[in-house]
């Protein structure tokens, strides 16, 4: 079976709208929640959420890009043209001569660099969880006048507002920009969409379907209506008096997740290929699975037997063994119920192993972006094991006794990663779980 390399990393995130400035904030241990900025939102019983300082125009996309494109879309094209620059799998860029649905003839394009790259094998494979609610909102807020009229005018409705009815408006846009022409999806399975997405891009390589997979997820929920969905069932924190506190994973007092927003984009590449080229490999892909419980839309079983599965088959198919895992980047969203059941699937699966192995939140800095946290934690982990470093779980003060494994609290730690194990769950029933190691080759040869 044909394996998988990660060549590629961008990230685009709150505290971090690079690579490199995601990694240092998410080691230094810093939070990036605050009031909210974007909207008014002093009427929500959740007033925080972990904002990007992003800047479309300064990150690089055109003024037609920006006017087109969601906030979401932007975060996944500016992190998919880092992640493909760092795979060295882009040139300069070129004008682009054919003409499409949307007319972009006087846009330019990014070309992949490789000759002996086939377009036909370069496959797109986003994840997202809510789409386009920030084009969404703001439509309909200029059509109603603010929700006065019943009949909307659609004389005011924004040119581009399809794009952000359509989730696949994500991929097309990604597949677009880089000329990519294998297939091209939208995963949306919640909050596991991202780790998800990228899972489906590793199938593709695995069954040869595609050689190189742009692979990632993306969202932009800091919207009044997505605040809204989440204030009557009580999942986000109302610590909105201490915003910088507030994401509190496996803490005693934690009150609910802080909404985030971002995107991660991770260039999924055939492994021999990748090594053969000599191009810089951050980790394998060696093993995904996903389950459902089939229970509640919101609730979880405590005996956490989905998640307990998905690990256990991530874990076989690479014939991983619980005390080869190093590192554990959690789901950790800070929500009583789901912390707990976590911390049992990690007993349930690795054994005694579990109180042994170095876990994190990184929710805890950044929020929770719904669909994109699951790829901006796989960067994280793909980034953990190139940099032997484990990054901390911010905000962890008091025990709780049914969470009482190794949460890294507040301070990053210096260490060999061959083995990280991540975790997703997300609203529905959906459990998900993934496995990086460091090749075999790598550790041969010293990389």
């Amino acid at each position: 079976m044909r394996r998988t390399a990660i060549t590629g990393v961008g990230v685009v995130a709150p505290g971090g709208v690079t690579r490199d400035s995601f990694w240092e904030t998410i080691t230094a241990g810093k939070t990036s929640t605050r009031r909210i900025t974007f909207f008014d939102a002093s009427g929500f019983r959740s007033q925080i959420a972990a904002e990007a300082d992003f800047d479309p125009i300064a990150a690089g996309l055109g003024e037609q890009e920006t006017r087109r494109m969601d906030r979401y879309v932007q975060f996944a094209a500016v992190a998919g043209t880092e992640a493909m620059h760092d795979a060295g799998l882009l040139i300069e860029e070129e004008d682009r001569t054919e003409s499409r649905f949307i007319d972009m003839s006087r846009e330019k394009s990014i070309s992949i660099v490789l000759e002996e790259v086939d377009r036909e094998r370069v496959a797109v494979a986003l994840g997202s969880a809510v789409g386009g609610t920030m084009l969404l909102e703001d439509g309909y807020v200029a059509t109603s006048d603010r929700g006065k009229e019943w009949l909307v005018d659609p004389e005011y409705s924004p040119p581009f507002l399809y794009g952000g009815l359509i989730p696949s408006s994500l991929a097309s846009e990604i597949a677009i920009k880089f000329r990519a022409h294998g297939p091209a999806v939208v995963i949306s399975t919640g909050c596991t969409s991202g780790i998800d997405a990228i899972g489906y891009g590793h199938q593709m390589i695995q069954d040869g379907e595609a050689d190189i997979v742009i692979s990632g997820a993306a969202e932009s929920p800091i919207s009044p209506i997505s605040m809204a969905c989440f204030d009557p069932i009580k999942a986000t924190s109302h610590r909105n008096d201490d915003p910088g506190h507030a994401s509190r994973p496996f803490d005693r007092d934690r009150d609910g997740f802080v909404m985030g927003e971002g995107g991660a984009v991770l260039v999924l590449e055939d492994f021999d290929r990748a090594f053969e080229r000599g191009t810089h490999i951050y980790a394998e892909v060696t093993g995904f699975a996903s389950r459902g419980n089939a229970y509640h839309m919101t609730g979880l079983k405590p005996d956490a037997v989905e998640m307990t599965a998905a690990i256990e088959d991530a874990m076989r198919q690479g014939g991983t063994k619980p005390e080869d895992i190093d590192y554990i980047n959690a789901h950790g969203s800070g929500t009583k119920q789901n912390d707990r059941h976590e911390t049992a699937a990690y007993k349930n699966s690795l054994g005694e192993h579990a109180y042994n192995v170095s876990i994190s939140s990184i929710k805890s800095m950044i929020g929770h972006s719904l669909g994109a946290i699951g790829a901006i934690e796989m960067a994280a982990c793909a980034l953990a094991i190139d940099r032997s470093t484990i990054p901390p779980t911010a905000n962890w003060e008091n025990r709780d006794p049914e969470c009482d494994l190794d949460y890294t609290p507040n301070e990053a730690r210096r260490r060999n990663v061959d083995v990280a194990l991540s975790t997703a769950s997300g609203f529905g029933g959906f459990q998900s779980a993934m496995i990086l190691s460091r090749p075999p080759e790598l550790m041969e040869v010293g990389a």
